[in-house]
């Protein structure tokens, strides 16, 4: 009987629910990898839920499918997985990052201001993460996510009305400190986070990012200032990523200056156009960099790129790739004038299933020159 109980104890998982902090699938099950592609509203459709459909991709599946729900509901691969902050209340162990150019409004009294802010970088993500593991989302999404003092998940109202993307994947703990030199030199606007002293040892760039430290200047007094860096970020189970990121000292396109020639691609690009000083598609430098103008992705329905607040590019052919597939890229920087001076980035995969994802997504291209052309 002795035995018995002490197998019993034992077994008892150690603080009640052990679930680690990661990405999760619209099942409920930890991912290594997903990513999310929100559809804008469809003209025509007067459903209720008109705006917060979603296609999933995770690490595994053959394509988009469908998501169960919304991205509103707290059982969907979002919520799921952003939730994890509000669940866990005040945890002393649990370091978070929310940052966004659009943060959400903070009530004052019975008013809401909107803080949202026109300098530093435009980007937006999410970092979660224990002494053991942890995820960074990044997205396009404005007002998004609720602080944690808001205590539920909720997606935004403002989010809506056009399409938009994210990237979830799940890291070991030590990509964590290299994680939070990329965003030091993005300059996110952080409006909320915790990195407690249990963890800011371990994370030190995250403790400077929740203390809106950034690397206008040096990661070491032995490297030089930093306006822009790309590195290997290898997930759990060990997929590799590259993240771009880049700081308001880069002053130039993403995509066109440094990606393209990074990954010895062309890129087909889709990013925010209802903004002023769009840059046209543009084939000098030896790489082909067209804007997206009609985009279907997951054979759902047809809409133009002025309906898709989205950040994402694409290579328009697979041939070539070493590892199979051609590179996605998923981020939250437009190509335009105004943020060629600020900062943000991608994160890039090469992968023949999220690949064909996106690439068939792309219908219709900016020519070089002007004139529409088939992606």
């Amino acid at each position: 009987m002795f035995l018995f109980l002490s197998l019993l104890i034992f077994c008892e998982p150690l603080g009640g629910d052990t679930s680690p902090i990661s990405c999760y699938n619209d099942q409920g099950d930890a991912v290594d990898w997903f990513y999310i592609y929100k559809l804008p509203k469809e003209h025509g459709r007067k459903s209720l839920q008109e705006g917060e459909m979603y296609l999933l991709l995770e690490k595994g599946s053959e394509g988009w499918t469908n998501g169960n729900g919304t991205v509103n509901d707290t059982t969907g691969a979002l919520g799921r997985t952003v939730g994890q902050l509000y669940s866990q209340g005040k945890n002393t162990e649990l370091a978070y990052i929310l940052y966004n150019d659009q943060r959400p409004p903070v009530e004052f009294g019975d008013r809401w201001v909107d803080n949202s802010g026109s300098r530093g970088g435009h980007t937006k993500g999410v970092v979660l993460l224990d002494k053991n593991q942890g995820f960074w989302l990044v997205h396009s999404t404005p007002h998004f996510p609720p602080v944690q003092q808001a205590g539920q998940y909720y997606y935004p109202s403002t989010g809506v009305p056009n399409g938009q993307n994210f990237i979830c994947v799940t890291y070991p703990l030590d990509r964590f400190q290299t994680i939070g030199e990329q965003l030091q030199i993005n300059q996110p606007n952080v409006y909320d986070c915790d990195v407690p002293e249990s963890l800011a040892s371990l994370v030190p760039a995250l403790a400077a990012v929740c203390k809106k430290k950034h690397l206008s200047g040096h990661i070491s007094p032995h490297i030089k200032p930093v306006s822009n860096r790309s590195v290997t970020l290898t997930s759990k189970d060990g997929t590799n990523f590259i993240s771009f990121a880049k700081g308001a000292s880069f002053d130039n396109d993403l995509y066109h200056s440094w990606v393209a020639p990074t990954l010895q691609s062309d890129l087909l690009v889709q990013f925010w156009v209802r903004s002023t000083g769009i840059l046209p598609s543009d084939c000098s430098l030896g790489w082909k960099v067209l804007d997206i103008t009609l985009i279907n992705p997951g054979e759902t329905f047809t809409f133009k790129a002025s309906q898709d607040h989205s950040k994402w590019a694409v290579s328009p052919k697979e041939a070539g790739s070493r590892d199979g597939g051609g590179w996605v890229c998923v981020g939250d920087i437009n190509r335009n004038e105004a943020e060629e001076k600020r900062g943000g980035g991608t994160v890039c995969l090469q992968d023949p299933v999220v690949w064909k994802a996106y690439r068939t997504a792309a219908l219709q291209c900016e020519a070089c020159g002007g004139g529409t052309i088939q992606c």
